[in-house]
């Protein structure tokens, strides 16, 4: 028999998440951040004093060894206190690169960098994205060249959360690069980078459509000598710790947009309830009535098959269950359809409210401003999931493109 109930303690955890967000992160306060621009440093003190911050992570590394269905509850809880989904962004990127940063990271990246940012007070990200392109891993630019005890880095990475908050608390990001182009994405490796080494120089942030509370910047690198013992993993495998990387955030982006969307819809529930329309209200109207079915199924639906995958996850890592590429399936498709459920609950919602939804007054619109950059990309785009979900349900051989 199937059984879809959470612990007690999670369930447990999840009431204390909540009670927490409601106390210190208001949708008043979510307006105020997503109006100065700023994710406010107390805030992420106190998620760093709750467990939540780099909470993958094992006790022994700073962190408090959460399974991935327990992360994935913080992940949708945060999602409904944050609609704007910029603190969501702040703990995801920390949650999954930093568990594959920290698993095959040397104690001097833990030191440097990981027992501080859970407690709030570094920051880790993931640096991948270049100018030419995000999706395509295998074609970026940056190179890394054997010096003496070191690599040298050269390169430029753009459209990366957190640029501005790294700068502010110390730490660094995930990078990769080729050291040797000729074995394609054989021939790519990885390393934590400190954003304050030599040679690294933050460039621009961007004045984005959403997510304002949490900066997206880019760097370039020049000559930038990273020490060997900040070489993650094997030389090489860049590639693969970085498919490991988005795998993980791909189960956290889905269960924030989900837990986004389930405050809109409340949200919307307790507009229709109260708003009369030729003398009733306008939940009375069926054709509201229907509208809402529809996106309660299917939030229902998408939200099932995200905690399918974060328990798929866990039986991955803890007991070798099911392969990397089944679970990678999963992992796309959550990252497919809960992006976009989420865009088309605010949507919907806020068609119901009429001018009122077209107004700041209304919080939705810092909702779909920010479950937009999931549709688009943020740790992967649309047809790049679908691409992975035909792959490993048709077969390699039918869908091979060169």
């Amino acid at each position: 028999m199937i059984d879809f109930s959470f612990t007690d303690e999670q369930e447990l955890f999840r009431e204390a998440i909540k009670e927490w967000l409601e106390k210190n992160l208001p949708m008043e306060r979510v307006r105020e951040n997503d109006e100065n621009h700023e994710l406010p440093m107390d805030i992420v003190k106190g998620l760093g004093d709750l467990g939540l911050l780099c909470m993958t992570l094992p006790e022994e590394h700073g962190g408090v060894g959460a399974d991935w269905v327990t992360t994935t509850i913080a992940a949708e809880e945060l999602g409904y206190a944050d609609i704007s989904v910029a603190l969501p962004v702040f703990f995801l990127v920390q949650a999954s690169w930093g568990y594959v940063v920290d698993k095959f990271a040397s104690d001097a990246v833990r030191d440097s960098c990981l027992r501080k940012a859970a407690k709030g007070e570094s920051f880790i990200g993931i640096g991948v994205t270049e100018p030419g392109g995000g999706s395509d891993v295998a074609a970026f630019k940056t190179t890394f060249t054997r010096g003496d005890g070191h690599w040298i880095l050269n390169g430029e990475k753009t459209y990366i959360s957190g640029t501005a908050e790294c700068q502010e608390m110390g730490g660094g990001y995930f990078v990769t690069g080729y050291n040797d182009r000729s074995k394609g994405h054989r021939g790519m490796t990885a390393v934590y980078l400190p954003l304050d080494l030599p040679g690294v120089e933050v460039t621009k942030r961007f004045d984005n459509y959403g997510r304002m509370a949490i900066s997206t910047g880019g760097f370039k690198m020049t000559d930038v000598e990273v020490p060997d013992e900040y070489q993650l993993g094997e030389t090489g495998r860049g590639f693969y710790l970085t498919m490991e990387g988005f795998d993980a955030a791909r189960v956290l982006v889905s269960a924030s947009c989900v837990g986004a969307a389930q405050r809109a819809m409340e949200i919307g529930m307790d507009y229709i309830k109260e708003r009369q329309a030729f003398g009733q209200p306008l939940a009375k109207y069926q054709g509201i009535q229907f509208d809402l079915a529809d996106m309660a199924a299917h939030h229902e639906a998408i939200k099932t098959i995200i905690y399918k995958t974060a328990w798929m996850m866990d039986q991955k890592y803890q007991h070798g269950t099911y392969t990397p590429l089944e679970v990678s399936k999963y992992l796309s498709m959550c990252k497919y359809l809960a992006p976009h459920h989420a865009l088309d609950v605010f949507r919907r919602t806020m068609l119901w409210m009429g001018a009122y939804g077209y107004t700041k007054e209304c919080p939705l619109e810092m909702g779909i401003r920010g479950i937009m950059s999931y549709c688009i990309g943020a740790e992967g785009a649309a047809n790049i999931q679908k691409i992975v979900i035909a792959r490993e349900t048709l077969g390699r051989d039918w869908t091979k493109t060169r």
